[in-house]
């Protein structure tokens, strides 16, 4: 038995893309919640903390639109929850400004801290009050309590 060769001749050549295209790429795939593409991009070399010209990030294109699969994948590979784009917007600012509670608590249960202050000096809560997202508060809220509960050691 002879080792088989797959036939390529009929396959078109892949045109190399730019760094620039692959983060662009993987910034839509995350904005869209294509999680196939996002794997695919990741597998393909694409840094998963890779940031466009305004310092945005896959996490925070998924936090912003509200794709919990693919902000847990994302969490689960180890990228930065507290990444900052250039207006100092961490992912936890933008899914709660867009009220998306999942996210919110999956991203504080990650570590996303929720004090940090935007170049506008606001909190994420604050942008959650400003757009009337007072679901998100109460979210926010649980999640620290179990974030401080978790961490609580027992005295003896």
């Amino acid at each position: 038995m002879g080792v088989e060769v797959a036939n390529t001749a009929d396959q078109a050549p892949v045109p190399p893309q730019t760094a620039e295209e692959n983060v662009d790429d993987l910034l839509e795939a995350a904005r869209y919640g294509d999680i196939d593409d996002l794997v695919s991009l990741a597998s393909n070399g694409v840094p998963l903390d890779s940031k466009d010209s305004q310092e945005r990030t896959a996490l925070h294109m998924a936090a912003a639109n509200g794709h919990i699969e693919i902000v847990e994948y994302l969490i689960s590979k180890g990228v930065d929850v507290n990444a900052l784009n250039l207006e100092k917007n961490t992912p936890l600012h933008w899914a709660s400004l867009n009220g998306h509670i999942e996210v919110v608590k999956k991203l504080i249960l990650a570590g996303a801290n929720t004090g940090a202050l935007n170049s506008y000096e606001r909190t994420p809560m604050d942008e959650a009050v400003s757009r009337g997202k007072l679901e998100v508060m109460d979210a926010m809220n649980e999640a620290v309590a179990q974030v401080e509960i978790a961490n609580a050691r027992v005295s003896v």
